[in-house]
């Protein structure tokens, strides 16, 4: 049941004990959760905290309202992998999802003045940046900077249709030692907004991604904003993995 007393805030209680029905099956796929009625007299909340908690679901995409005939559970979204060291590609590919990528910005060398969270701050990197849309709809936008140094003559490669954990490996002879990664909800505005086709008050996952190599920790740093609409994003925890 709900607890009044909680720093957390009624309707996100109960958005929670829905999620959790929904993940156990109690609310199966397609199935018809209780009214907005129904669940205020059961909770004995009001509707607009009812309301609170079915859109907080509905922005998660775990429910979607029809007119005039209820709110009901969605099909579960696919889930990739987009943050293992084996790639972006890597991580479509495996799950057998055939991933467009559109080159919006070809290797560059550039000064950066990007904030203390770029390792490059200050300093020189190849940029880069690329569009990730499967079924035509734009799921994952990267920006990349990589060591201007490991990475020499990266901006006069064809990197059309490789994957740049491919590139690194087979033609600069080096594979991630290790890394971290940040994550963060927050909200895009002017090109890559329309990049991503979202508008500015919808939330993507943005996730900062640091790689280590021998030569050099965080040789590469990327910006991955992710669109969580119709994919569910992971992380598997575990040994490094370079398969791709």
């Amino acid at each position: 049941m709900l607890n009044p007393q909680s720093p957390i805030p009624l309707y996100h209680q109960l958005a929670d004990i829905l999620m959790e029905a929904i993940r156990t099956g109690d609310y199966p796929p397609g199935s018809r959760i209780p009214s907005e009625p129904q669940l205020a007299k059961d909770y004995g909340i009001g509707r607009p905290t009812v309301r609170q908690a079915i859109d907080l679901l509905a922005r998660r995409a775990m429910v979607r309202r029809r007119r005039g005939s209820g709110t009901y559970v969605c099909e579960p979204g696919q889930e990739i992998d987009l943050f293992s060291l084996a790639g972006t590609s890597s991580a479509f590919q495996k799950k057998g999802i055939d991933v467009d990528i559109k080159l919006l910005q070809p290797p560059q060398k550039m000064r950066v003045a990007d904030g203390a969270e770029n390792p490059f701050d200050g300093g020189t990197a190849f940029f880069l940046s690329r569009l990730n849309r499967v079924d035509a709809k734009p799921v994952l936008l990267e920006e990349i900077y990589l060591h201007p140094m490991l990475f020499k003559g990266i901006d006069a490669m064809d990197l059309g249709g490789r994957s740049l954990a491919q590139v690194v490996e087979t033609d600069f002879y080096m594979r991630p030692t290790g890394g971290r990664q940040t994550f963060r909800i927050g909200y895009l505005e002017d090109q890559r907004a329309a990049a991503m086709d979202v508008g500015p008050r919808s939330p993507v996952l943005i996730v900062h991604r640091y790689l280590n190599f021998k030569p050099a920790d965080n040789a590469v740093f990327s910006i991955l904003y992710c669109n969580t609409a119709n994919f569910v994003f992971a992380q598997q925890i575990g040994g490094l993995n370079h398969e791709e």
